[in-house]
């Protein structure tokens, strides 16, 4: 019993004991909070850590995806040079120049009758800065007569800065010129502050007390209305986060702002603000910062810009869509007076500098009157050439400078040319058209730089382009190749081939008979007579008795990269080619026989303007310079006699050019391609369902290619002589030799030991230079 008591005490003992040594619930209260505070300490320490990381990284990284900037060629002025004062404006007007009636400031221009004065901005060339001058331009009709600078010194010439023609974007399609805090015209900071953040240069990343404003905002409105934000935390939120209004987000962008704050100095988190704002969109391209905004609104570069323009911008920054100036104007004026009151307010400038700043008009450019983006279709060669060198990445982020041959005026003469020729040309043939579309490519021969690409009626529409991917058979502009192909061999101009019926029975069983566009045959005819006239049957026994190989061969010689079947209607144009092709097929023909290839870009440079690759002028001799002679001789018929003739109904009949025309089956496509001097354009005409048109290469797509070269005002064709070449009088009808003065007597062209040697019986045949009818249309040096 004793020892059952003692046990018994004992328990309880230990029990007091236990109960006595248990923690208190506040003491276990008290050591769960503060270990969830250590951990809650831990995992903020991390987060900062972390965001200090971030904000560190992108800042003083690449913080910018920068689009490649493509331009146009500069416009060189000299004495004497073919350009009239339209030509200029259309020119400044691209550059975005301001027209004025006094020229005294970089980018104005003052007009007068038969001068110009231009204040020039200058430009950063690769070769070199050219400085911002005054130049007075001194014209006589269409021709620039003389240059003078400021001092009234003559200049022998003068160097616009490059049209901006466009540019390659990332995929977010963010577009912005960056600026540095220096280059800010005076006012821009002063607004952005006073209406943005008057605090900036005092608080510390955030301000409380705008977040205090801002929270009970919120709560009143029982929603999210306002965020009290600083320039800082929406530099943070556009450059590091997003534009949702959440708890989260402005959770995060608080300590965020504080420690961009804590690394930088407000003027480099000021800077970077100026150039990552967002103020506006243009399609698919998003405007952000004021350099590129300042060309969006004004077509000016941000140093041009005046007060009431500097204060329109900042007054955009709160809401770009909903102060849209050329949307809402009234909104956005009231807001840009609402800049300039509060401007003034704080001493920034006086009452009569607001006063006539209110008075000013808002002063938008309609969107797309400048050249930026104008021309999608030549963008579009150019993006090509790039890719086949760049890779993806660097053109549209490394901030590269692209140079092309781009020329402004031709390629407005050319879009004019054909919207305006396919405009008469439906009014004149009905519904059957309504949906007519061409393309057009223009070149310069000497040089094979693409001038202008035209990719459709629509000049701005930047989808399907014709002028590259646009596959049509070319109908007769093939025969040139043809015809080339067999005066390198036994043939000459004066040979008499037959134009009569040919059939020829192909693998499948079916018969091949070309006809005449005419249905009738001509019986013999001169080799270059066929020519002129388009024959179709004469042309395709020639082939026939060249060979297709020959033919292919001779394409391909003339540059063209692509495969060809060799059948018999490839003779007469079946083989589908775009107008790029066809154009480097005559531009080489145009060249003497030296393959140009056709390029659009000249240099590129990257972002410090150093050179990173040239587009040289690379030439090779693929066809003898004997032939290709003759075929220009031929070329410059079919425009003097034969299916082109109607040519000189627009031209002057002293401009010496050389074409063909094509016609494809059931005219489904028209198709002109030519050149004088120093211009080269192929036209193409026709409908996309490829339904049959109303119109041949002569009333059609020749039409557009007159039209152009009226505007264009080129130089003659001066086609070189070989020394392999000797003319003589032939009698037309039979090719024998013949004389000056005898009846049918033609002066042609031949490769030595080519030309009959059979006499009519009329004359002395032999000439040593060309003369008669031969010098008046036919230009040799």
């Amino acid at each position: 019993m004793a020892k059952k008591r003692g046990a018994a005490a004992s328990r309880s003992q230990k029990s007091r004991k236990t109960k006595s040594n248990k923690p208190s619930w506040k003491r276990r209260l008290f050591k769960l909070f503060l270990k969830v505070s250590l951990v809650m300490l831990v995992i903020a320490a991390a987060g900062l850590v972390y965001l200090d990381a971030q904000v560190r990284a992108k800042f003083e990284g690449k913080r910018w995806a920068l689009p490649a900037k493509v331009y146009a060629r500069p416009l060189e002025l000299f004495p004497g040079q073919q350009l009239s004062r339209d030509d200029l404006k259309i020119e400044l007007k691209g550059l975005g120049y301001q027209f004025t009636s006094r020229a005294s400031q970089p980018g104005s221009a003052e007009w007068a009758t038969s001068r110009v004065r231009v204040f020039t901005r200058g430009f950063d060339f690769p070769d070199g800065q050219e400085s911002a001058r005054k130049l007075l331009i001194d014209f006589s009709g269409d021709t620039l007569t003389r240059i003078r600078d400021e001092s009234g010194s003559q200049l022998p010439l003068a160097r616009l800065e490059p049209v901006l023609i466009g540019g390659i974007y990332p995929k977010d399609n963010e577009d912005r010129d960056l600026i540095q805090l220096s280059e800010a015209p005076p006012h821009l900071v002063d607004a952005l502050i006073a209406i943005e953040d008057r605090n900036y240069y005092s608080h510390f990343g955030i301000s409380p007390r705008g977040i205090t404003r801002a929270m009970v905002a919120n709560l009143k409105a029982g929603r999210f209305v306002q965020g009290g934000s600083t320039l800082t935390q929406q530099l943070i939120k556009n450059f590091y986060l997003s534009s949702e209004r959440s708890l989260s987000r402005k959770l995060t962008e608080i300590p965020m702002a504080v420690l961009l704050d804590l690394h930088y100095s407000k003027d480099e988190i000021l800077e970077a603000y100026l150039n990552e704002v967002y103020l506006g969109q243009e399609g698919s391209r998003a405007i952000h910062g004021f350099g590129l905004a300042s060309q969006y609104l004004f077509a000016q570069p941000i140093g041009e810009l005046k007060l009431h323009q500097v204060a329109l911008m900042a007054a955009m920054v709160k809401g770009p869509s909903f102060y849209d100036p050329r949307r809402h104007p009234q909104r956005a004026t009231e807001r840009r007076n609402l800049v300039l009151k509060v401007l003034q307010e704080q001493g920034s400038i006086s009452p009569e500098e607001r006063l006539a700043a209110e008075t000013q008009p808002l002063g938008v450019v309609k969107q797309q009157s400048l050249l930026k983006g104008a021309y999608p279709a030549y963008l579009d060669l150019v993006k090509r050439q790039l890719r086949e060198e760049y890779p993806e990445e660097a053109l549209n982020s490394d901030g590269l400078r692209v140079f092309t041959a781009l020329d402004p005026i031709a390629q407005t003469r050319a879009e004019n040319s054909l919207v305006g020729v396919i405009g008469k040309l439906q009014q004149r043939h009905g519904s059957s058209i309504k949906e007519l579309e061409g393309s057009m490519v223009v070149s310069n021969p000497l040089s094979g730089e693409v001038l202008a690409i035209v990719g459709g009626r629509n000049t701005r529409y930047q989808g399907f382009n014709r002028a590259l991917d646009t596959l049509r058979p070319v109908g007769s502009l093939i025969k040139p190749v043809v015809y080339l192909a067999a005066l390198e061999g036994d043939y000459s101009l004066a040979s008499v081939i037959e134009d009569e019926p040919v059939e020829v029975k192909l693998p499948n069983g079916d018969v091949w008979q070309p006809q005449n566009y005419s249905r009738t045959s001509h019986g013999p005819v001169p080799l270059h007579t066929a020519l002129a006239h388009s024959y179709n049957q004469s042309s395709a026994r020639l082939g026939l008795e060249v060979g297709t190989p020959k033919v292919v061969d001779m394409l391909k010689r003339l540059g063209l990269q692509r495969d060809v079947d060799e059948f018999p209607s490839m003779l007469l144009g079946s083989t589908a080619l775009s107008p790029l092709e066809v154009a480097q097929l005559y531009q080489t023909i145009a060249g003497n026989g030296f393959q140009v290839p056709m390029r659009a870009i000249r240099m590129v440079t990257d972002n410090e303007n150093q050179e990173l690759s040239r587009y040289s002028y690379n030439i090779l001799q693929t066809v003898a310079s004997g032939p290709v002679h003759l075929i220009q001789y031929g070329l410059q018929e079919v425009v003097r006699e034969g299916t082109a003739r109607s040519v000189y109904n627009r031209l002057p009949q002293e401009l010496t050019v050389a074409g063909k025309t094509g016609t494809t089956n059931d005219q489904r496509d028209s198709w002109f391609a030519g050149f004088a001097g120093d211009r080269l354009a192929v036209v193409w005409l026709g409908l996309d369902n490829n339904k049959p048109l109303p119109l041949t290469g002569s009333s059609g797509a020749l039409r557009v290619w007159t039209e152009f070269m009226a505007q264009a005002r080129p130089q003659p064709f001066m086609a070189e002589r070989p020394d392999t070449i000797t003319y003589h009088w032939v009698e037309d009808s039979s090719g024998l030799m013949s004389g000056e003065g005898c009846v049918g007597a033609r002066q042609l062209p031949f490769i030595e030991g080519t030309e009959p040697k059979e006499s009519s019986g009329c004359g002395d045949n032999v000439i040593s230079n060309p003369l008669d009818l031969f010098k008046r249309w036919f230009r040799t040096e």
